[in-house]
């Protein structure tokens, strides 16, 4: 390709180097120059212009990442069309994506123009979540780098298919029986998350004769998935867990993987069924070792001791759920005190910030500068200034005006182009971007600035899964309020949402897993989506508040329904 600065009116047939603005209207970069736009441009001044010629053997941007894209797509991956030299992969089902991380690598090494970019290997997706995006660097791609890259990697799917779940509990005299039960909810809840459900439970005698026969009995009713949890830890390939597999007349395939938390836990079969002896770890709800087993069981993945030993690194999880470690304060503020000890949980940040704002009338609430700044960057900075790990904006109208107002490059920015359809889309896009590692999704809205860092802090505090507290509401004299914090076990759950509606009506469903947080003000109940509301606002802090005139608000229409968002 021929890259050079020319006299306007020899550019005919050429693509921009960069874009121009001119009366008749802006002109991209990568734009194919008409006649016509060279008299305009000429017109206007422009005498020379910057612009790419392709030459034979080239490909323009957009065809050369929609062939990348194309090529490398295989099961249960689809891809939209191409634009400004991106094109991007998304999963077509609920399983794990795979991509061979060697396999990129050359990819991304065959041409320095040609570049892909992938979600980790096993990664949990969604239908309509994005995987990948085939990126070309420059304006041109050879045709034959372009060939070479597609044939250098496949990424799929694997959707998690139904099975047949047994789950074996053991137990000791000083077991109590709400212990079991609570491992037995937790179990299901991780095969849920997985569009499976558990089967059949059995509780029997931690002896290796007891564990055989369960074992047994399982396999004689076509279960093809056998997980056991043992009263106590398994420490020896003699221990009771892998001797009653033995006995069954199963075998052990490998015992520890180097995952922590989830280092001991025993991978064995019994006529070609996976059997696995599950770690400590399991009966916490927070990622470990056996998530990541499960869930390639469950999307027909098989797994070898060798899969197990490869997993070292990034196998470094979290704090040891058994001995967890003071969080010392770094996540976004290491200089707030009251980071000193907090539970070694990750937390992420759903800011939803893609809404209508019909109530408001002709404005966007989100945009309305409040002491200063828009109300929708008091948000962010109360956020920042707790200790959330991460934060997630979702977009949707007038995204790009949200942008240009929130420009931390701290921020994680998703879109959601159905945002019309109401706020389900909105929470949904927002959790198919929430982080593999994080145990938990603070639930905010973008109208509500009165809420601080020390609230924030307070709901994460009391986060603690393992003791029934595995979400978070804020309530001010008894009344529930937001932001809400859920534990990352129900994000299958509100996956499934419809219309304009959030996540409250599951709430009915996990009254145990509840904790409520008194807090000593009503910020939790203060959204700022009308007229009126905003006029209030104004009274509190008057002297600091922009000229505006909430009267001429107030004259506006209110709107329908509040998108809270």
């Amino acid at each position: 390709m021929i890259f050079a600065e020319i006299e306007t009116l020899d550019a005919a047939g050429t693509y921009l180097a960069h874009s121009i603005k001119i009366a008749e209207g802006r002109l991209g970069k990568g734009y194919r120059l008409t006649e016509t736009d060279l008299q305009n441009l000429v017109r206007a001044g422009q005498h020379k212009v910057t612009t790419l010629r392709l030459e034979a053997g080239d490909l323009h941007e957009d065809i050369a990442a929609a062939q990348l894209a194309e090529a490398v797509t295989a099961e249960n991956i689809t891809l939209k069309e191409a634009f400004t030299g991106r094109c991007n992969l998304y999963s077509t089902a609920h399983g794990l994506f795979l991509v061979s991380p060697e396999e990129i690598n050359q990819l991304n090494g065959i041409d320095e123009a040609i570049t892909m970019a992938t979600l980790p290997a096993y990664a949990v997706v969604y239908p309509g979540q994005m995987v990948a995006t085939a990126k070309i660097i420059p304006l041109a791609a050879p045709a034959r780098s372009v060939e070479l890259a597609g044939r250098a990697a496949r990424l799929s799917v694997a959707p998690f298919r139904k099975k047949r779940v047994g789950l074996i509990l053991t137990s000791l005299p000083q077991i109590k029986d709400s212990l079991l039960d609570k491992t037995r909810q937790i179990v299901a809840r991780r095969l849920q998350s997985c569009n499976n459900d558990l089967h059949t439970c059995l509780v029997t005698e931690h002896s290796s004769d007891a564990i055989a026969a369960a074992i047994q009995e399982l396999r004689s009713n076509d279960h093809d998935l056998i997980l056991v949890f043992g009263a106590s830890a398994i420490t020896d390939r003699r221990d009771s867990l892998p001797a009653g597999l033995e006995k069954a007349g199963g075998r052990i395939l490998h015992f520890g993987m180097p995952v922590d938390p989830g280092n001991l836990l025993l991978l064995g079969e019994h006529s070609s069924v996976p059997v696995i002896g599950l770690p400590g770890c399991a009966r916490s709800p927070k990622l470990n070792g056996f998530d990541w087993i499960l869930q390639r069981c469950l999307a027909d993945i098989k797994v070898t001791a060798k899969d197990l030993t490869s997993l070292g690194c990034g196998g470094l999880l979290s704090e040891i759920v058994t001995r967890p470690q003071p969080r010392e304060g770094t996540s976004r503020n290491a200089a707030l005190s009251e980071t000193a000890l907090l539970p070694a949980y990750k937390i992420t940040a759903l800011l939803l910030a893609g809404g209508q704002s019909r109530r408001m009338g002709e404005l966007n609430k989100l945009l309305q500068p409040w002491r200063g700044k828009p109300m929708i960057q008091w948000v962010v900075d109360n956020l920042e200034q707790s200790t959330v790990d991460n934060i997630v904006v979702v977009t949707g109208h007038e995204a790009e005006k949200i942008r240009a107002e929130l420009t931390d490059d701290r921020l994680d920015f998703v879109h959601n182009p159905s945002f019309a359809e109401g706020l389900s889309t909105s929470l949904i896009s927002g959790l198919k971007a929430v982080p593999a590692d994080s145990d938990a999704i603070l639930v905010c809205l973008g109208d509500m600035p009165l809420i601080d860092k020390n609230q924030i802090n307070q709901l994460i505090n009391a986060f603690d899964p393992e003791n029934n507290a595995a979400i978070c509401i804020p309530t001010f004299i008894g009344k529930r309020g937001n932001p809400v914090l859920w534990s990352r076990q129900f994000i299958p759950e509100m996956m499934t949402i419809k219309g304009d509606n959030g996540a409250r009506h599951l709430l009915g469903n996990y009254t145990g897993d509840i904790q409520e947080v008194p807090m000593n003000t009503d910020a939790i109940l203060t959204d700022i989506d009308t007229p009126e509301a905003l006029k209030n606002l104004q009274g509190k802090f008057p002297e600091k508040f922009p000229e505006k005139s909430a009267e001429k608000l107030m004259a506006k229409p209110a709107g329908g329904f509040s998108d809270a968002g």
